[in-house]
């Protein structure tokens, strides 16, 4: 099954043609642009200039993060700010409610920095987020991309008890660069998380890696492998893109034949989707998931 990566890669001197992003365009992007610039809307699609961004919002989606713009963890591959977060806005959860609302999102995506500061972890937030969404939007359906927790159930069980159509956590990278690449997270915990959301009752669970960090081939498929031992139902496998000079270099652009080659392996493990390509990001056709 496995080859040498060599022969599927290209090394990093210039991006290559097919992550040439192009402009987002239609009338349906052009409304929800409208929308947030005039309401002041705050979705991570806009700041953090998502290639995906047109296509996402043509079909309905988008994504939202809670609990600031600043992380208590300073992983090597993230352009979030890290430092010392701001005061909880309990009415966070009523804005980001509002503003899926105002854009008539179909699918909403949820994520957050860490919030390692707190005694929940942010998990009070997050609950009341979803809350809140379904109240105002009452057919909107829901994916929530949540940090580890450190792998407390208390708060996991707060997700649990919400019950979100999917409940993502994302590995990132290989078990052998976890710690370099994520810092202050571990690879078993988050399978331990994974598997303690699904065993107690996640609707669908979903993780995603990025590639071009180092990895090998045979080390991308042991983490699919993992995924698929604590039943995770939706993989994403995408391009790693340097955010910053301050950040981890692009060892290597993966070619779309070997991202090709993941999503068929991916679709054989048993994954019940697999998103697997260069412009490939976590809420990538995430409407998609549910189903």
């Amino acid at each position: 099954m496995s080859t040498s990566v060599a022969e599927n890669v290209l090394p990093p001197k210039g991006k290559p043609k097919w992550l040439r992003v192009k402009l987002p365009t239609g009338k349906k992007y052009t409304q929800l642009r409208g929308l947030v610039d005039k309401y002041d809307l705050h979705t991570i699609c806009t700041s953090g200039s998502c290639p995906n961004m047109g296509e996402c919002w043509g079909e309905g989606t988008a994504t939202f993060m809670i609990l600031g713009n600043i992380c208590t963890r300073s992983c090597g591959f993230c352009g979030v700010k890290t430092g010392r977060p701001e005061t909880v806005d309990w009415a966070e959860p009523e804005k980001v409610a509002r503003s899926i609302k105002i854009m008539n999102i179909k699918h909403a995506v949820l994520t957050s920095v860490d919030r390692d500061d707190l005694k929940d972890m942010g998990s009070i937030i997050w609950a009341e987020t979803v809350k809140a969404v379904r109240r105002m939007n009452p057919e909107t359906t829901m994916e929530t991309l949540i940090p580890d927790f450190q792998g407390i159930s208390t708060h996991l069980d707060r997700m649990l008890k919400v019950a979100p159509e999917v409940i993502s956590h994302n590995m990132e990278t290989v078990k052998r660069l976890t710690r370099e690449v994520r810092i202050q997270a571990k690879y078993e915990r988050s399978l331990e998380v994974l598997d303690y959301l699904k065993k107690n009752g996640a609707n669908r669970t979903k993780s995603g890696i990025m590639l071009g960090l180092g990895e090998e081939e045979n080390e991308v498929f042991a983490t699919m492998e993992d995924l698929r031992k604590v039943d995770v139902d939706v993989i994403t496998i995408g391009q790693y893109l340097q955010p910053s000079k301050k950040h981890l270099p692009v060892k290597q652009f993966i070619l779309p034949e070997q991202f090709k080659k993941y999503e068929e392996i991916g679709l054989e493990m048993g994954f019940r989707h697999v998103e697997s390509g260069a412009l490939v990001r976590s809420s990538y056709k995430a409407h998609k998931h549910i189903h």
